[in-house]
């Protein structure tokens, strides 16, 4: 049974990052990574379909200690990859990660101050469990059992699965969905297939965005490099972040925005309502980003449509919508979303007593109330992933140098089951279906205070930096 200070679960973005600040910040912790998969990079190893890329400039989603160098912005995923993989190699994170590690179960003691972690053929124990697997299920995702599917003689595809022997040259292809890998999908794949139709039940707002950020290319060629990056990088965090506040102050102006943009983008045959029109605010879902209006331009020459419709059953040739219109298709795929799950799907029990997720509130978006020496990273919505979770990272990292300062082995957050007995309300707080499936099993947020998950990162920047750890909340023992 190997024994460490501190264990992360996971090898993708969050979990480089978290191992990387604390061989700086806490360099006394002996530390080891585990991965359930048997390579690192997370999502951006997972997954594999035509055209997958970041929807965050990858001058905020890149990590603040390894500048982002590459000439696009907007980065497919391969680049995304390589560039985890030469991170983790430079800073010699890769030689601390156990690979086929998947965490099924861990159990806290307090009369031991440790973690016992179970996968699926060792044990470890530890001091601070740190849960760095985001919030997607990585093995499957979110299936809709269509009628007549087995009747389809063509082939189903979906995207976190796709397979490597797939060749669509030629082919009708019908990509089922809206979000943000729908959008994605049909212009990387219109070039090669006959013709590529979008179908979805309900639009999703959407913007275009150049892959060449045009201003931070001048700043990076006058300023040295790693200057340049957080000048880049601050821009960008104030301008999203704008945006947004404005966004959501006003959501009747940025519906009006966000339309205009898209209706000079497309031609005359598609109009912009039904089609990119939809039912709820701006920002009460994510915004999905279009680089360089790829998606557009392959409206425009044909090779792809869109069709605002619901799905009645599959037939042998392709798809009857409730219009009572058929589409033909030889591929059809399902970009009909993800699984979420809460901390890896990890079995927690504290001193032989289960822990439910969903009856727990979340501290500082990071730790779950009565769990001690326990954190889960997840990022923002509304802005880049790295922004928030490289926050939690150095938080993580504060609280572990404040247990070692005080000579004390535990940390809690304790909250007042009569003042936050608060309605359901999931940490992550959109009205996207795939959080609202998985509404029963995510930790909830309160409404103020420490237990409230901000999109906000100016905001938790000085709360995380600046506000002591000691609050009367965290209870050290």
């Amino acid at each position: 049974m190997e024994h460490y200070d501190v264990l992360i679960v996971g090898a993708g973005l969050s979990g480089i990052g978290a191992a990387y600040r604390l061989q700086t910040r806490c360099p006394d912790r002996t530390y080891a990574v585990l991965e359930a998969r048997a390579a690192l990079g997370g999502t951006w190893d997972l997954f594999r379909y035509p055209g997958v890329r970041s929807d965050s400039d990858m001058f905020t989603l890149g990590f603040p200690f390894r500048p982002w160098t590459a000439a696009k912005a907007i980065a497919d995923g391969p680049s995304i990859l390589s560039y985890l993989r030469e991170t983790a190699a430079a800073y010699g994170i890769d030689k601390h990660i156990r690979y086929g590690a998947r965490v099924v179960r861990a159990s806290w003691s307090s009369a031991d101050a440790r973690w016992t972690v179970h996968t699926a053929d060792t044990t470890y124990t530890c001091s601070f469990l740190y849960v760095c697997s985001g919030y997607y299920d990585y093995d499957a995702g979110h299936v809709v059992d269509f009628e007549g599917r087995d009747e389809f003689r063509g082939r189903i595809v979906h995207p976190q699965h796709w397979p490597t022997d797939l060749d669509y040259t030629g082919q009708r292809v019908v990509v089922i969905g809206s979000g943000a890998t729908a959008v994605t999908l049909v212009p990387a794949m219109a070039g090669t297939a006959k013709h590529v139709t979008m179908l979805q039940r309900s639009p999703s707002y959407v913007a275009s965005r150049p892959a060449v950020d045009g201003l931070s290319d001048r700043i990076r060629a006058v300023l040295p490099e790693n200057l340049a990056h957080r000048v880049i990088r601050g821009k960008n965090v104030a301008l999203s972040t704008l945006f947004y506040s404005a966004f959501r102050r006003w959501p009747a102006h940025a519906a009006w925005l966000l339309n205009s943009g898209v209706a000079r983008q497309l031609p005359p045959s598609i109009p912009v309502d039904p089609h990119f029109t939809p039912l709820y605010k701006p920002w009460d879902q994510r915004l999905c980003l279009v680089p360089d209006a790829d998606l557009f331009k392959a409206l425009r020459d044909g090779s792809a449509s869109v069709v605002t419709d619901e799905i009645e059953r599959f037939t042998p040739t392709g798809l009857r919508l409730r219009s009572g219109a058929e589409l033909e298709a030889d591929l059809v795929v399902t970009a009909t979303g993800l699984r979420m799950v809460a901390l890896g799907n990890i079995k927690l029990t504290v001193d032989g007593s289960s822990v439910a997720p969903h009856d727990t509130f979340v501290y500082k978006g990071m730790m779950l109330s009565g769990v001690p020496n326990l954190a889960w990273c997840i990022g923002y919505t509304n802005n880049s992933w790295t922004l928030r979770s490289d926050l939690t990272s150095q938080y993580v990292c504060r609280l572990l140098n404040h247990l070692s300062a005080t000579g004390t082995h535990t940390c809690r957050p304790e909250v007042d089951p009569a003042e936050y007995d608060a309605p359901p309300r999931p940490v992550v707080d959109l009205s996207s279906g795939y959080i609202r499936r998985a509404a029963s099993i995510l930790p909830r947020q309160g409404t103020q205070g420490p237990w409230r998950l901000r999109q906000n990162y100016p905001r938790d920047l000085l709360s995380l930096h600046l506000k002591p750890v000691t609050d009367g909340i965290m209870h050290f023992t």
